[in-house]
């Protein structure tokens, strides 16, 4: 498993469609928490839907590599 470290230009501001689509009925809550937890300097939020805890970008990029999870924040190309 090849893990990715190229930050895709805009991956801490906008997730890859593929991991949060632009229809998503609750994308505006998700991108609102994403924002708050960007903001406080908090790693992860509480999905909307499921209440698991999702990592956001910034922790992401941070870390420095892509794990190839399918982390909805990633900023690392997707492959």
């Amino acid at each position: 498993m090849a893990r990715h470290d190229k930050c895709r230009a805009d991956g801490l501001v906008e997730p890859h469609p593929s991991r949060l689509a632009t229809g998503h009925p609750r994308r505006v809550e998700i991108m609102r928490r994403h924002a708050d937890a960007v903001a406080a300097g908090v790693p992860v939020y509480a999905d909307p839907t499921s209440g698991l805890s999702v990592f956001t970008a910034t922790f992401l990029a941070a870390r420095g590599w892509c794990c190839e999870s399918g982390c909805r924040h990633c900023p690392f190309t997707v492959g």
